[in-house]
């Protein structure tokens, strides 16, 4: 019945896992729940697709929430209504400093909040922090299968391509923020307000610090990067398994 499910997501409001992993591409949370034993599609309504599997014989759910922190923001929310409580975002991301190459992941320890919608959610001075538990996780579970990572601080920004405003990119290069992408920040706000365990980890599929101002070389869908979201998948599915679940506030 319509009343059981919750409206934007059309998740159902009872009886998923408690563990999420989330993704932007509908396809890619596909993809990802190939990777499960016993997947079962739960959802697919707009750009929200949710799956549910097992992984190391964990219970998660695996679901997309489309391009960009306001619509991002509607699976959050709706995630911890049906009483999700931990939730970690798998995404790709362009690097800001050398040494962070094609195909390596950054676990994000804060994110800029940049996104466009948290401004209208928490005050400006309101931090993006992940739940310390994640990005050890995180961090341990790369270690774990070999996996090149790096630590520390991303941006995520609303707009993807520039137009007549310049990009402040060179104070966040030379602050030592090490990528951009576009909704972690929403996920660590929503889950800040929700008592929500949350974190990110991110695939480099390109450099923006160099190429920002153009779309000229950016390809996300060369070998290098796929082979990147491959191990960071894994990565990112033994890192949730092994968390505790946190209990979502109303």
């Amino acid at each position: 019945m319509s009343a059981d499910l919750l409206p934007i997501t059309r998740i159902p409001r009872v009886g998923l896992p408690a563990r999420a992993l989330v993704v932007g591409d509908p396809f890619r949370a596909e993809r990802v729940a190939g990777r499960l034993d016993g997947a079962e599609e739960v959802a697919h309504a707009r750009e929200y697709r949710t799956f549910r599997g097992r992984w190391q014989g964990t219970d998660v759910l695996v679901s997309s929430h489309g391009v960009g922190g306001p619509g991002a923001v509607c699976l959050f929310t709706e995630l911890a209504d049906a009483g999700v409580g931990t939730v970690i975002r798998f995404g790709t991301a362009g690097a800001m400093q050398r040494g962070v190459a094609d195909g390596d992941l950054v676990i994000a320890e804060a994110a800029v909040r940049d996104d466009g919608v948290t401004g209208q959610l928490v005050p400006p001075e309101y931090p993006a922090v992940a739940s310390a538990e994640v990005v050890l996780a995180l961090a341990d579970a790369a270690r774990q299968r070999g996996v090149p990572h790096h630590r520390g601080l991303v941006w995520t920004r609303a707009a993807f391509y520039p137009a007549l405003l310049e990009l402040p990119m060179q104070a966040y290069v030379t602050a030592g923020v090490l990528a951009i992408e576009m909704e972690l920040s929403a996920l660590l706000v929503t889950g800040a307000l929700r008592g929500l365990i949350c974190g990110g980890v991110l695939v480099i599929d390109g450099v923006a610090a160099d190429e920002l101002a153009t779309t000229t070389g950016y390809d996300p869908h060369r070998d290098v990067v796929a082979a990147g979201v491959d191990r960071g998948v894994a990565v990112a599915l033994d890192a949730l398994s092994s968390l505790p679940v946190g209990e979502a506030t109303a």
